[in-house]
């Protein structure tokens, strides 16, 4: 298979619900096994360079019992699926009782199909590993107790909510410092060095199955996070981060091998440090969907080495639909934002026919939507575009932006330009909700003198205009609420 580029795009399949889909469409079950041919070729002609398949690997009875008993979750499910049935609970992607491929999904064989498939196109598999905790029912919480925080008689009697009792130990509940409890996984113990061994095994196996993770809630395993969240309960902090011995040892025995860190809390940056390829872009997320160009340029200052390594998106199953949490024409620009940025890029099913319910990580169906024929058409040119060797290997530089009047009419514009050998784009967006005007000075020294031809490839417009002016003083843009000019220049 072909080495991934820098920049990558990534597309995440919830797998159980895709499959649930593809057997209704094809009117018998499918499993990982059996996927027709056609739907891979439909992803090949995506332009992805990898697919995360979310939640592969065995689902806890144990979590899902604790999940049908909470009032709370069984009130989201049926508001998501009104027709919400018994056997629509498949348990959280998340509780995983084992890392072995669910046998609903296809098992083993099924994955090995898989990858097999994808790899004939050129396409990586990515999988999830969930380093912060394990299902009440995985294996390791009764033959290997000692991987866990442990708790006491004492606690379980005053924090029932935050301890549970498995065989004769009492295990601390999953958490993030800044939230309850989970009440159906329990907490690992990142500074359990017998831990560490068998999660180095465990990965080695996955790794064998594949060619990256995406690691969940990646931070909370990190020596002085685990340490403040847990406290004299973890023990002695061990000289060495738990990610980088991981991933250094991984990186060893499978060479290109993807690490995807969820991270969050300003830690990308450590986390990189520590080996982890790309890092979720939170930051950017929020930036956008609050609809602040101004915030979405600061943002974009940062170095590069910290930029290159990051995954923009605009939704995955963790946060709410795009198109229900952004306007249509909005959801248009933050795509093409966060597409023609450096780093990765994460694109969720069902993202570009404009599904707009969240489904719960719980659930392996979720209601029928029709598709926006017009969103689809956008973000199939969209992809088209970004298709380009340019935006995956290519060299990446902001532009300057300035008024062309003593207004603040340019304060929603953004740009930028993309150069690899002869290929030249250049992006300018509108990221604000009225019309925009100013001056983009294009950072290209060696256009002077020459004549560019401009074609804005989202919608066939043709310009030429002075390379000596666009490096200069820079070209005049203006452009309504909402929109971009998406130029691939000759020169």
């Amino acid at each position: 298979m072909k080495s991934c580029p820098k920049y990558p795009v990534i597309y995440e399949i919830n797998t159980l619900v895709w499959l649930h889909e593809l057997s209704e469409k094809y009117k018998k079950k499918i499993t990982l096994a059996s996927v027709p041919v056609n739907e891979w070729d439909y992803l090949e002609s995506l332009g992805i360079n990898a697919v995360w398949f979310m939640g592969v690997w065995e689902r806890s009875p144990a979590g899902i019992k604790i999940a049908s008993s909470n009032n709370s979750l069984m009130s989201e499910f049926r508001t998501v699926l009104p027709d919400f049935q018994d056997k629509d609970l498949a348990g959280s992607a998340y509780c995983v009782k084992n890392y072995v491929v669910d046998a609903e999904l296809g098992g083993t064989a099924g994955l090995a199909q898989t990858r097999k498939m994808l790899a004939g196109r050129g396409i990586k598999l990515i999988l999830d590993f969930v380093p912060n905790h394990v299902a009440p029912d995985h294996p390791w919480a009764s033959a290997h107790p000692e991987y866990f925080i442990r708790g006491s008689e004492e606690d379980i009697t005053s924090d029932p909510a935050s301890f549970i009792q498995i065989g004769g130990n009492i295990i601390a509940l999953g958490r993030d410092p800044y939230f309850p409890a989970w009440p159906d996984v329990l907490q690992l113990n990142a500074f359990n060095a017998e831990l560490r061994k068998a999660v180095l095994d465990t990965v080695s196996e996955i790794a064998g199955q594949c060619d990256g993770i995406r690691c969940d809630m990646a931070m909370l395993m990190l020596n002085n996070i685990f340490e403040k969240t847990w406290g004299v309960r973890a023990g002695q902090k061990p000289s060495e981060d738990y990610w980088s011995a991981l991933i250094q040892t991984i990186k060893s025995k499978f060479p290109g091998f993807l690490f995807i860190a969820e991270a969050y809390w300003d830690l990308e940056w450590e986390l990189q440090q520590h080996g982890f390829d790309f890092c979720y872009d939170k930051k950017l997320y929020d930036r956008m969907e609050r609809g602040s160009a101004e915030d979405v340029r600061l943002h974009l200052l940062a170095d590069m080495p910290y930029q290159d390594k990051l995954i923009r998106f605009i939704e995955n199953h963790d946060e709410p639909r795009a198109a229900s949490s952004f306007s249509c024409e909005q959801e248009k620009m933050a795509a093409v934002i966060f597409s023609t940025l450096p780093g990765a890029r994460l694109f969720y099913e069902g993202q570009f026919e404009g599904c707009k319910t969240r489904v719960p990580v719980f659930l392996g169906r979720r209601p029928k939507e029709e598709t926006d024929k017009e969103l689809a058409a956008f973000y199939h040119n969209l992809l088209e575009q970004i298709n380009e060797d340019v935006f995956r290997n290519g060299s990446w530089q902001s532009c300057e932006i300035r008024g062309c009047t003593d207004s603040n009419m340019h304060r929603n514009l953004l740009s930028w330009t993309w150069r690899l050998d002869n290929m030249f784009y250049l992006i300018v967006i509108n990221y604000g909700d009225s019309e925009s005007r100013g001056v983009i000075r294009l950072p290209q020294e060696d256009i002077y003198g020459k004549t560019l031809h401009l074609t804005d490839v989202l919608n066939g417009e043709k310009y030429d205009r002075s390379g000596s002016e666009m490096s200069g003083n820079g070209i005049y843009v203006a452009l309504k609420s909402w929109s971009c000019h998406f130029f691939k220049m000759e020169i």
